[in-house]
């Protein structure tokens, strides 16, 4: 690994007048002597990773970009031009170089920076992202949309430049954005950050491909082999006139051969992505070619700090953390589903062969890494491709293996055309296991998984799960492994485990059956509330304020969101008694509207039913545990759900006696 330059061993060089304070703006950036930008450099990296330190977020891949955003806002002018980040984790140099840092002590909470690109804090935040894949297409429609507004000359003044990392590029949206911009006639730059990381170590045949680049192409080789392949090349002319039009400097990294030449690209690289002046100079030189350009730029995931750039996938994206020297410890927050998940899977995988394992590029975030180790046969990561991944999953399926795709909750909406054609068409068991559900606190609207359960309850044949505590977490599995009717899909938080889970916990999973946590002190409880997922603990603690009062509630972990258990609908409506379904996830498709939607098939009276859901609305980033209490999905605005709904069955109760 290399060692950190003196300069940046501990990412920051004292000069006698700070610079990162001093900055308004890019425009106070351009009045910088390019001499002084090494500077600038380390005391970005010293900011980030100070306060990355204190509030958790994005740190190993913002120290990688720290020069090549500096050259980007140094060269290009983004209050006109367009800058389109793909993923946007990496977007924290970026943040500090157009005038936020006064919100960056609250980094990813509530008031302060959001940790991904947002258009409320900036113009020059142009979309809202934390998806892989959607840089290229984006930049695509700004850049003719810039050309249509243009007018007569038919042609922008505007420049549209993406930056997407080496795992992110071979998400098949990526591929279908650059294959379209390989026909634009006008500047368009995608900046491929090649750093040989996703979260950890990228998959596949293009991370392949780009190690053998990184090693080929070198400077004298690249200058050697230049003008002898431009005629053997697909769009050779074009090349060719870019080339002669080029400095010797440009000559020397026009890259021939690459394979997004094929796709309509003038190739250029692989630079150095830490080499300010040369980058500075290169962009320059790109700047205004009049035609589709991609710039390959290496970098090292972590830049700057040895704990970093030696263990990029811990500190991808770490909870605060403690330096000492060289010591850093990342203090540990109880026992995560994540965690829980990564056991309960390799219990599984021990005792069943046929279940295989599979992740997109998210084997920490899921676990999925520890099953990968323990059995490299029966596990597969497919790199950021959720889509690829989930009809793989359908045929392991189809060969009679019993697929488990790992996944975040907000990415698995991604692969629904999937899951709609290769699994629940087919009636394939293909288990879909969604971490990250509900709210995520400081990753905010981008990452919350508030649209699972609307979204795969429609397809037909499906059967929908949330578990409430390790002992459900295994349970679900255990149901979904024997499950062979069809896709199954089972969610749960970004968050620990509870200590002590309910007596009911350890019941088996019966399909579309609710389990008893809490029995009422009558035959007739006032009110059922029926959690889905781990609002049942929130739930109790809202039951005991509403017994606090002197009502009787009874409270059921409901399980599944299809098939709702509509036997036990019947038992409490028929008898009187309201039911308050709670779960954290958007009111529209969710678990709230299964319950509504089977007790009106059934006849029921649907008067007595209420719903404590998360608002319709987009969530900044915060605490999780504040994200919920805001939603009213604590036990204060359980309870307070809870006397709402109840006062609508005495008002029922009194119409009826008169």
């Amino acid at each position: 690994m290399p060692e950190p330059s003196p300069s940046s061993t501990d990412g920051h060089d004292s000069g006698d007048t700070p610079l990162l304070a001093s900055l308004s703006g890019p425009q106070d950036l351009k009045a910088l002597p390019a001499a002084r930008l090494p500077e600038l450099a380390a005391e970005i990296r010293h900011a980030i990773c100070e306060q990355v330190s204190q509030t958790g977020g994005h740190l190993a891949p913002n120290l990688g970009v720290v020069e090549l955003t500096i050259a980007l806002h140094y060269v290009f002018d983004f209050a006109h031009d367009r800058l389109l980040f793909d993923v946007g984790h990496q977007c924290y140099p970026h943040k500090l170089l157009t005038g936020r840092l006064g919100l960056f002590d609250k980094l990813r909470q509530r008031g302060g920076m959001a940790g991904f690109p947002e258009p409320a804090e900036s113009d020059f935040d142009l979309f809202a992202v934390g998806h892989a894949g959607t840089a290229i297409s984006t930049a695509v429609g700004m850049a003719r949309g810039d050309d249509l507004a243009a007018g007569g000359s038919g042609k922008s003044d505007r420049h549209a430049v993406s930056l997407i990392g080496d795992a992110s590029i071979v998400n098949g949206l990526a591929l279908e954005g650059l294959n379209n911009a390989g026909t634009l006639e006008r500047q368009f730059l995608t900046v491929l950050n090649d750093n040989g990381m996703s979260i950890s170590e990228p998959q596949g045949a293009m991370a392949s491909y780009f190690d053998r680049v990184r090693v080929s192409h070198t400077f004298h080789e690249m200058k050697r082999r230049g003008k002898q392949a431009l005629d053997k090349l697909p769009g050779g002319s074009l090349l060719e006139e870019v080339y002669h039009r080029a400095s010797d400097a440009l000559k020397a990294v026009i890259s021939h051969g690459h394979m997004f030449e094929e796709f309509g690209h003038v190739c250029v690289g692989p630079v150095d992505g830490h080499d300010l002046p040369a980058l500075i100079a290169i962009l320059e030189e790109v700047k205004d070619i009049d035609s589709p350009v991609l710039l390959h730029v290496k970098t090292i995931k972590g830049k700057g700090y040895e704990f970093a750039e030696g263990d990029a996938t811990t500190f991808h994206s770490p909870a605060p953390f403690v330096r000492e020297g060289c010591r850093v410890e990342i203090p540990k927050k109880g026992r995560s589903f994540t965690a829980a998940f990564a056991d309960a899977m390799g219990e599984l995988m021990q005792r069943d062969q046929d279940v295989y394992a599979i992740t997109a590029a998210m084997g920490p975030g899921t676990g999925v890494d520890k099953l990968i180790d323990a059995h490299p046969t029966r596990t597969c990561d497919t790199g950021i491709c959720e889509s690829h991944a989930m009809a793989m999953a359908a045929g392991l399926a189809k060969t009679g293996l019993k697929p488990f795709f790992a996944v975040y909750s907000t990415f698995s909406q991604r692969a629904l055309d999937q899951a709609f054609q290769e699994a629940a068409l087919q009636n394939l068991p293909v288990r879909v296991c969604m971490d990250r559900a509900g709210y995520v606190g400081g990753d905010g609207a981008v990452h919350h998984g508030f649209m699972d359960v609307s979204i795969f309850r429609t397809l037909p044949g499906a059967v929908l799960l949330a578990c409430a505590d390790e002992p459900t977490l295994h349970g679900a599995l255990e149901f979904m492994r024997t499950h062979d009717a069809g896709p199954s899909f089972v969610r749960y938080p970004r968050d620990a485990v509870a200590a002590e889970p309910f007596a009911c916990s350890d019941q088996p999973f019966e399909i579309g059956k609710a389990a008893l946590a809490v029995a009422a002190k009558t035959d007739v409880p006032d009110l059922a509330i029926l959690a889905y997922g781990t609002t049942l603990y929130a739930a109790r603690d809202g039951l005991a304020v509403l017994r606090e009062h002197g009502q009787d509630v009874t409270l059921y972990d409901a399980r599944f969101a299809k098939p709702v258990d509509t036997a036990l609908l019947k038992y409490l409506l028929d008898a009187g008694t309201a039911v308050l379904t709670v779960e954290d996830h958007f009111a529209a498709g969710g678990f709230g509207s299964a319950v509504l939607e089977a007790a009106s098939d059934a006849g029921l009276d649907t008067r007595l039913i209420g719903r404590c859901t998360m608002p319709e609305a987009w969530v900044g980033p915060a605490s999780r545990d504040t994200q919920l209490a805001d939603a009213g999905l604590d036990a204060g605005g359980i309870a307070a759900a809870g006397r709402k709904l109840l006062a609508r069955r005495a008002g029922m109760a009194e119409l009826a006696r008169r």
